[in-house]
C-alpha cells in the first residue's frame, strides 16, 4: 500500500511482457487460421490482431513458417488441455458412453477445430508443414485418448481408447461436412444418430460397464 491507502501497481518483468507478447501472436494466429484460412495468415494481419507492432512480431517470429509452427504447438496444448479439465465428466456420470460423446462434441465443435481442420488441409500438400502437424496431432489423440482411459477399469483402457478414437474419426467427418452448411444443426443431428450406432458396435465389457454406473 503506498499513501493514502492506494496500492502500488506491480510491474511485469520483461521475461512475463516477452511471454505475454509471444502468447498473444499465437492466440492471433489461431484467429486468422479460422478467419482467412491457412493462406490468409500473413506477419502483418497476425501483428494487427495481436495489437503488437511488426518489429516486436519479428522479434519474437522471424518468419511466417515460424510464427505458424510456433502456433501449431500452441493449439495443440490448448486442445490437450482442454480434454483434461473436462474429462473428469465421464468416471462422474451416470452414462459414462453418452458422457463421453458429449465431451468429443465440445472438444471438436469450436475454432480450434477449425484452425486444426484449415491445418490438415494444407499439410496435404506442403511437407514441412506436415510434419508439424502430424506432431500435433499425435499429441492432442495421445492426450485425449490417455484422459478418457484413465477413468475407466484398467482392463478396458484399450477398449475404451479404441472405441474414442473411433467416434473422433466418425465425428470429425461429420462436421467437416458441416462446413458446407454453416450455422445449420445438420451435423449434430447427424451426431445424434451416429452416437447409437457407435453404441451398439461398442465392445461388450464397455456396454456393461456403462450399465453398470447407472444401476
Amino acid at each position: 500500500m503506498g499513501d493514502g491507502g492506494m496500492s502500488v501497481p506491480v510491474r511485469r518483468t520483461q521475461e512475463e511482457r516477452s511471454a505475454q507478447t509471444r502468447a498473444a501472436l499465437m492466440d492471433a494466429t489461431i484467429d486468422c487460421l479460422v478467419e482467412f484460412g491457412y493462406s490468409g495468415i500473413t506477419t502483418t494481419r497476425v501483428a494487427e490482431r495481436a495489437g503488437v507492432t511488426r518489429g516486436a512480431q519479428m522479434h519474437h517470429f522471424g518468419s511466417r513458417n515460424e510464427l505458424v509452427s510456433h502456433a501449431i504447438r500452441h493449439l495443440a496444448e490448448r486442445r490437450s488441455a482442454e480434454a483434461v479439465e473436462r474429462v473428469g465428466r465421464i468416471a462422474e456420470s451416470l452414462d459414462p458412453l453418452d458422457s463421453l460423446f458429449d465431451l468429443l462434441w465440445d472438444l471438436h465443435d469450436g475454432p480450434l477445430f477449425v484452425a486444426s481442420v484449415e491445418l490438415w488441409v494444407a499439410a496435404r500438400t506442403d511437407a514441412d508443414l506436415r510434419v508439424d502437424v502430424v506432431e500435433f496431432e499425435s499429441l492432442v489423440d495421445k492426450t485425449i485418448g490417455e484422459a478418457v482411459a484413465a477413468h475407466v477399469p484398467s482392463e478396458l483402457a484399450r477398449p475404451m481408447l479404441d472405441f474414442a478414437y473411433t467416434a473422433m474419426d466418425a465425428l470429425r467427418g461429420l462436421l467437416v461436412s458441416g462446413f458446407l452448411t454453416p450455422g445449420s444443426d445438420r451435423p449434430l443431428r447427424r451426431w445424434q444418430r451416429a452416437k447409437e450406432v457407435l453404441r451398439a458396435a461398442a465392445d461388450p465389457r464397455l456396454l456393461d460397464w456403462a450399465a453398470s454406473a447407472r444401476a
